[in-house]
């Protein structure tokens, strides 16, 4: 989020703070990361930071059905994600840019701090024409009024029919839509892959219509949640300039469909600028969140209730493992579904190359018959299954294989 110079000087260094805290280990899932030099930030604003997500997912029945959402068409027929270009050239992106511009918007948010009236902004987008905007929740947060700004420079104001920490997406309803304004179509984040084109529409710096290009670096990533220790999956890793401001508006591909909504970058804690590393929430999530959010609920996330991370050489040697993959337990929640399975969270820690290691967890080498190599494999299995679910893990403890069947709950309130 973009705030003003003091409030800003002010959130950059809370902010600061938060990712070392929050942020470290990137594979961390229900766990409170290890610090590291970099961190993923929320992207922020002019002075201030857009914060950023972390989630789990899960496929209730409500979901926003790709026949429903309203269609590109180019002056050459229907454009499909098969259809995109295997390379990008200027009127590939001019023509992009002036198809998706009048779906994407500005959004201005009002808040009260001390004892004054502050400002951010942040970028969003429309799904549909009857004025619903998706964004980030943390542009809206705390907002007592938000006025969206559409590609022409009209202006509305906006109410929040609901919002998802934990995702970190809102759902605005919109007073009045201009006329030019339409929705954009939502693609399908489970066919990107790295390596294709992507662009990046928003308002970075207050700058609004601001079009930035680059491509998918990587998949599957972990990113942090605003609130809380959780994580949201498959996040989009992307080397388009993402910069404050950014954050709620979308990336999309060069067949003219969201597939993301940028969210985060990675900074070394000096700056909150670009750096080429930006992450951006998977649409598919936004697909299951926002028929909650149009009802005024919070997505029910699925929740195991356990920490942990990745099993790297250096743990697998500290714990006599015999295996360098997996989800490690590093804690398991008291009372949580997870604990009454008969989990078990380190025991203890091990000095180890002059460095204290814990030791002692279980680890899980597969879920419902699938391998788990990494937490990230964990949480996904987690996130794409549903409160009252049961998960079938195979577990490694002290050298012995062990089936565990755990029953799935809502997480908890924050």
């Amino acid at each position: 989020m973009n705030k003003k110079v003091l409030l800003g000087l002010v959130g950059l260094l809370l902010i600061s703070m938060f990712l070392c805290c929050a942020v470290a280990v990137v594979a961390v899932f229900y766990l409170r990361p290890s610090s590291d030099a970099i961190s993923a930030v929320p992207v922020p604003e002019i002075v201030v930071a857009t914060a950023a997500p972390a989630l789990e997912e899960t496929r209730p029945e409500p979901t926003l059905e790709k026949s429903s959402l309203p269609t590109l068409s180019s002056g050459k027929g229907d454009v499909t994600a098969d259809s995109r270009p295997q390379s990008v050239d200027e009127a590939d992106l001019s023509e992009l840019y002036s198809q998706m511009e009048p779906g994407v918007v500005a959004i201005q948010t009002y808040v009260q701090q001390y004892g004054q009236l502050g400002e951010s902004s942040g970028s969003g987008f429309i799904i549909d024409e009857s004025g619903l905007v998706v964004t980030n929740e943390h542009v809206i947060a705390d907002g007592i009024r938000i006025e969206v700004i559409f590609s022409d420079g009209s202006a509305s104001r906006a109410t929040v029919l609901g919002s998802d920490p934990d995702s970190d997406l809102a759902l605005l309803q919109v007073e009045e839509m201009p006329e030019g304004a339409r929705a954009v179509p939502l693609g399908d984040s489970d066919e990107v892959k790295p390596g294709q084109w992507v662009v990046a529409i928003g308002n970075p710096f207050g700058l609004q219509n601001t079009i930035t290009y680059g491509i998918v670096s990587a998949v599957g990533r972990m990113i942090p949640a605003r609130v809380g220790s959780y994580s949201i999956p498959q996040a989009i890793q992307t080397d388009a300039a993402i910069n404050p401001g950014n954050s709620g508006g979308p990336l999309i591909n060069m067949a003219g469909q969201v597939i993301g909504v940028n969210a985060q970058i990675y900074t070394d804690g000096r700056t909150a600028a670009n750096a080429g590393v930006g992450f951006a929430i998977p649409v598919n999530i936004v697909r299951m969140v926002v028929p909650y959010l149009k009802e005024g609920n919070s997505y029910p996330w699925p929740w195991i209730g356990v920490s942990g991370t990745d099993v790297d050489m250096l743990l697998a040697e500290a714990g006599d493992l015999g295996i360098q993959r997996g989800a490690y337990i590093a804690e398991v929640t008291v009372g949580g579904p997870a604990a009454r399975a008969g989990l078990r969270g380190s025991s203890g820690a091990r000095q180890y190359g002059g460095v204290a290691i814990a030791v002692g967890g279980d680890v899980i080498i597969a879920a419902n018959g699938q391998p788990i190599n990494d937490f990230a494999d964990l949480l996904e299995t987690v996130a794409f299954s549903e409160a009252g679910d049961e998960i079938v893990l195979t577990v490694l403890r002290e050298g012995k294989e062990l089936v565990v069947t755990i029953a799935l709950e809502t997480r908890p309130a924050h």
